[in-house]
């Protein structure tokens, strides 16, 4: 069974209800599966308390469901404090928008997201430097592999950061729509086609997430 952490329901820019974004993923083959709409100052506890509700929703299919977000576009000195707020306030998971190449990402967000210890995964990294892959293997910060076509484009740039750095890597679909979800069979190729080896490509499709998983699940 699958794990898919970096999504996007109606609580922000996704297609679709949280509890029909979940329903989808299960019929391809998800078991563990996490909420992480787009948030800042403006709109933490909607989307944190809302979506709660509709991952308690599909605990009843035996699903494991995680209540997060994806801190997008926020000043970079701001970063720590978005990402301490989001904590109190329950989130699970909490997924950083990355330096991608197809956005105006301000610089100097992947090392802020790198350097906190509460920060789970940095999402489509972009050309991410080996200084800050360091930074994310010190400070258990997991690096995003991403099937999503804008933010594709680096991923063998990341794997081999990662790889340099021993830097910790998961895949992740950040599905804003149902035809972007994926079962196991194509998330291996998305990891074997970005570089990573067999062994590791099994790391981040399953032992890393379980990792995440295991020491955030009702924290």
């Amino acid at each position: 069974m699958r794990a898919e952490l970096h999504t996007h329901t109606l609580l922000s820019d996704g297609e679709l209800l949280p509890i029909e974004l979940a329903r989808r993923a299960l019929m391809k083959g998800t078991k563990y599966l996490a909420f992480t709409d787009h948030a800042s100052l403006s709109n933490l506890e909607r989307v944190i308390e809302e979506g709660r509700r509709d991952a308690e929703l599909a605990e009843e299919w035996g699903m494991k469901v995680l209540t997060g977000v994806e801190i997008t576009h926020v000043p970079v000195r701001r970063l720590d404090e978005v990402v301490a707020k989001a904590r109190r306030l329950g989130a699970e998971i909490i997924v950083v928008h990355g330096e991608t190449i197809s956005e105006p990402v301000e610089r100097g967000t992947n090392m802020a997201a790198v350097m906190n210890p509460d920060v789970d995964i940095l999402a489509h990294p972009g050309f991410i430097t080996l200084e800050e892959a360091q930074a994310a293997r010190d400070n258990g910060v997991v690096l995003e592999i991403t099937s999503r076509g804008s933010h594709c484009r680096t991923n063998g740039h990341v794997v081999r950061m990662a790889q340099q750095a021993g830097a910790l890597t998961v895949v992740n679909t950040d599905a804003h729509s149902p035809g972007d979800l994926i079962d196991l069979a194509t998330a291996t190729q998305i990891a074997l086609g970005a570089g990573l080896s067999r062994e590791e490509t099994d790391r981040a499709l399953i032992e890393t997430p379980q990792s995440i998983i295991g020491r955030r699940w009702h924290a």
